[in-house]
C-alpha cells in the first residue's frame, strides 16, 4: 500500500486514554499563535500590490515605471522584469531562512512563546522601516527586519499549534496557521485596493499597516501559555500539568503528560539535534518534512501569484484597478479553501487533500498555458472573454492549493518529528520553504518574460512530480498522536526497509510500551 499506516489495534498504549474538552483559554492561546500566519500572509499580499503602484514605482523604480507606460497600450510578459525590484520582494525570505537557526536555539532554549514574541517585535521594526523609506536600503533593511520576524514566526507557530493541539483536532488547530495567511493575504489585496488611490504615499500606509498583526501577536503572546511539550523539555513539570490541564479542560491527562515526560528525556538525551536528524531511523522525515514538502510548496506556482498578482495581471493587460481587484478576488479563493481544509482535513486526511487537489491545479496549469500561448503576447489587449477565463482559472487553481500544498505543507511537517529533534527540523522546514520562497520571488518576473507561458507548463509539470511523491511516500497522519507518527513509517511499504523495525521497538520498550507491530 503506497500510503502505509498503522497496523489494528492503534498507535500506542496510552493514545486511546487520552482526554480532552473544548476551553476558552485553549482557543485563545491558538488564536494568538496563528497571528503568527497573519503576519507571514499580509507581507505575502502587500508587496505585489505595492510594486504595481505608480508612486511607489516612480520613487524608488522609475525605470520600471517608464516601462510599464510605454508599453501601455500594448501587454508585455517582461513590463517588471527587474531584479533589484524583486529583491524588494525576495530579501525578506533571504532574511528568514538565515534567521530562523536562531530562532530554533532559542525555540528549544526558551519555548515557543519566546520566538513568537521576538517575531513580533522583529517584524514591528521592519514595518515602520518601509513605512518610512526614503531610498532603496531603507527599504531593504526594512524587509531584512521582516524577514527576521518571518524566520521567528513560521519557526515556532506551527510547532506551538501542533503541541497544544488534542491529536483528534491537530489537523484543524495547525490550519489556523494557514487560515490567518491567507486572511493576511486578503486584508493587504483590500488595503492595496484603497490606497493605490491616495497620491503619493498610499504604498507607505500599505507596508506600515504591517505593524497591527505585529502589535496583536506581541501583546498576545504575553499573555498566552508556553507549550506543554516545550515547559516539560526545560523541566518545568508542575507548570506544564497546570497547562496541560488547562488547555485539555480536563485533570485527567495522566496518559499524555507520561508520554510527554517519556518524549522529554529521549529529547534530553540529544545533545546535537541537528546531527540526530541525519540519522537513518529519522530519514523518512528528513526527506518528506524537511526537504520535499517545504520545497514543493513553492514550486507549485502559487506564490507566484500571491506574490505578484497585481503585476500578472496587469502585464496580462487587465488595467491597475482591475488588477487589485482579481487578485483579491483569487486571494479570496485561498481563504474559502483554507476554510474548507480546516473542517474536512481530519476527516479525509492529508493524502486525499493533496492529490486530489493536485490533480486540479495540473489542469489549471495546462489551461493558462494553453489560453496565453494562443490568445497572448501578439500585441494586443485581451479580449474580455479571455480575461475572466484566465481570472476563473487561476480562482481554481488557488482554491486548490488553499486546501492542500497550502495548509498541509505547514501542518504536515510539524507533526512529523518526534520532541527531541522538533526545533532543529522545523529550523530546516522554514529554512528550505524559505530558500524557494526567494529563489521563486527572485526569478518568477525573469522566468515570465523569458519563458512567457511555458512558465504555467513548469509548474505543472512540478505538481506532477510532487503528486507521485506524496502518492507513494507519504503516510497518512490524521488523527494519530503526535509522539507516536514514527511508528507509521516502521510499517509503510518503503521506508520500512530504510529504518526497519529495531528503533520503534527500542523507543516503545523504553517508555514501557509494546510495539505495535
Amino acid at each position: 500500500m503506497a500510503g502505509g499506516g498503522l497496523p489494528d489495534g492503534g498507535p500506542g498504549k496510552r493514545a486511546h486514554l487520552y482526554e480532552h474538552n473544548y476551553t476558552h483559554y485553549f482557543a485563545f492561546t491558538c488564536i494568538v499563535g496563528a497571528l503568527g500566519g497573519s503576519l507571514f500572509g499580509y507581507d505575502l499580499g502587500v508587496s505585489g500590490g505595492v510594486t504595481s503602484m505608480d508612486d511607489f514605482l516612480i520613487k524608488f523604480f522609475p525605470k520600471v515605471y517608464r516601462r510599464k507606460h510605454m508599453h501601455l497600450n500594448e501587454t508585455d510578459y517582461c513590463k517588471y522584469d527587474d531584479q533589484v525590484l524583486t529583491l524588494f520582494t525576495s530579501s525578506l525570505y533571504f532574511s528568514a531562512l538565515v534567521m530562523t537557526f536562531f530562532a530554533s536555539h532559542l525555540t528549544r532554549k526558551k519555548g515557543r512563546k519566546a520566538s513568537i514574541i521576538v517575531g513580533a517585535l522583529s517584524f514591528l521594526a521592519g514595518a515602520a522601516l518601509n513605512a518610512g523609506a526614503q531610498n532603496i536600503a531603507m527599504l531593504i533593511v526594512g524587509r531584512i527586519f521582516l524577514g527576521g520576524g518571518i524566520g521567528f514566526g513560521n519557526q515556532a507557530v506551527p510547532l506551538y499549534l501542533s503541541e497544544m493541539a488534542p491529536a483528534k483536532n491537530r489537523g484543524a488547530v495547525n490550519q489556523l496557521f494557514q487560515f490567518t495567511t491567507c486572511a493576511g493575504i486578503l486584508i493587504a489585496n483590500l488595503v492595496n485596493y484603497f490606497t493605490a488611490k491616495v497620491h503619493p504615499h498610499g504604498w507607505r500606509i500599505s507596508l506600515g499597516l504591517a505593524g497591527v498583526p505585529a502589535i496583536l501577536m506581541f501583546f498576545g503572546g504575553i499573555f498566552c501559555a508556553e507549550t506543554p511539550n516545550s515547559l516539560v523539555e526545560q523541566g518545568k513539570l508542575d507548570e506544564a500539568r497546570k497547562v496541560l490541564e488547562r488547555v485539555r479542560g480536563t485533570k485527567n491527562v495522566d496518559a499524555e503528560f507520561e508520554d510527554l515526560k517519556d518524549a522529554s528525556e529521549e529529547a534530553q538525551a540529544v545533545k546535537s539535534p541537528f546531527r540526530t536528524l541525519l540519522k537513518r531511523k529519522y530519514r523518512p522525515q528528513l526527506i518528506i518534512g524537511a526537504l520535499g514538502i517545504p520545497a514543493f510548496q513553492q514550486l507549485t506556482g502559487n506564490n507566484s501569484i500571491l506574490f505578484y498578482a497585481p503585476v500578472i495581471f496587469q502585464s496580462l493587460g487587465f488595467g491597475a484597478n482591475a488588477s487589485l481587484f482579481s487578485s483579491f478576488i483569487t486571494n479570496g479563493a485561498l481563504l474559502v479553501a483554507t476554510v474548507i481544509s480546516m473542517f474536512l482535513v481530519d476527516k479525509f486526511g492529508r493524502r486525499k487533500f493533496f492529490l486530489e487537489a493536485g490533480f486540479e491545479m495540473i489542469l489549471c496549469m495546462i489551461a493558462t498555458a494553453v489560453v496565453l500561448a494562443l490568445d497572448f503576447g501578439h500585441g494586443k489587449e485581451l479580449s474580455r472573454g479571455i480575461s475572466v477565463f484566465l481570472v476563473l482559472v487561476i480562482f481554481l487553481f488557488v482554491l486548490a492549493y488553499g486546501r492542500s500544498w497550502g495548509p498541509l505543507g505547514w501542518l504536515v511537517p510539524s507533526e512529523l518529528f518526534p520532541l527531541e529533534i522538533r526545533s532543529a527540523a522545523q529550523s530546516i522546514v522554514v529554512c528550505v520553504n524559505m530558500i524557494f520562497t526567494a529563489l521563486v520571488a527572485q526569478l518568477f518576473l525573469l522566468s515570465l518574460c523569458h519563458l512567457k507561458y511555458g512558465i504555467f507548463l513548469l509548474f505543472g509539470g512540478l505538481i506532477v512530480i510532487m503528486s507521485c511523491f506524496v502518492l507513494f511516500l507519504l503516510p497518512e497522519t490524521k488523527k494519530v498522536p503526535i509522539e507516536e507518527i514514527y511508528l507509521l513509517f516502521e510499517n509503510h511499504w518503503f521506508w520500512k526497509n530504510i529504518v526497519g523495525q529495531r528503533a520503534g521497538q527500542d523507543k516503545v520498550s523504553s517508555i514501557g510500551k509494546p510495539a505495535a507491530v
